[in-house]
């Protein structure tokens, strides 16, 4: 029976807790536009027609008009560098490429060779994957009475990701917001089965 509950805790830590931390992204990005429209000195009557709850947002750069595309003469040079979310995606300005590939200029071939920007690419790739291991990894240490297993897995994590992190803030926002979300998620379940199912 306890294998049983192993497993359910397993699941659970690992796999509903993308719901729980997709949702924590949406609430974050909620508040953060309602405090962006304060900001601006909106009410919150004047943005009813954006849905908060809506999964697909753009944030536009600062000072540019929504539906400029970065990297265009009307937004200047200093705009292509920084990073945009996408539909919930972070993307690196096409400008750059992401920390972990080449650049094509350097090797002479591609559009950024020929001065074309290169399209904007994801950062903080392979971060749902990465959450369902790290919550598997945080819900095993908790059951197998190893907490200190947890460090290890912030560790790996930390540094995997540093050089993403340390270029864009916005991905640091992001990485600090999914990776407490997540262990706490992972934590309280395995807990919770430890304490109340498995003793």
């Amino acid at each position: 029976m306890n294998a049983l509950w192993i497993a359910a805790a397993l699941v659970v830590a690992g796999f509903v807790g993308w719901p729980v931390t997709s949702m924590v992204f949406r609430l974050a990005r909620t508040i953060d536009d309602k405090a962006d429209a304060a900001g601006r000195g909106n009410t919150a009557d004047d943005s009813s027609d954006q849905d908060p709850s809506a999964d697909v947002t753009v944030d536009t750069l600062p000072g540019v008009p929504p539906g400029v595309p970065p990297g265009s003469p009307a937004t200047g040079p200093d705009h292509r560098e920084r990073g945009q979310s996408v539909d919930g995606e972070l993307t690196a300005g096409g400008g750059r490429p992401p920390s972990d590939v080449s650049n094509p200029a350097s090797e002479g071939a591609g559009q950024a060779a020929a001065g074309q920007p290169a399209p904007g690419q994801r950062i903080l790739r392979g971060g749902a994957i990465i959450g369902v291991l790290e919550r598997l990894g945080v819900a095993v240490a908790i059951l197998t009475g190893q907490p200190v297993a947890i460090a290890y897995i912030v560790a790996i994590k930390g540094l995997g990701r540093f050089a993403e992190l340390k270029e864009t803030p916005v991905a640091a926002e992001r990485f600090i917001i999914g990776t407490l979300t997540s262990m706490l998620w992972a934590a309280g379940t395995a807990a919770i089965v430890k304490v109340y199912l498995l003793m």
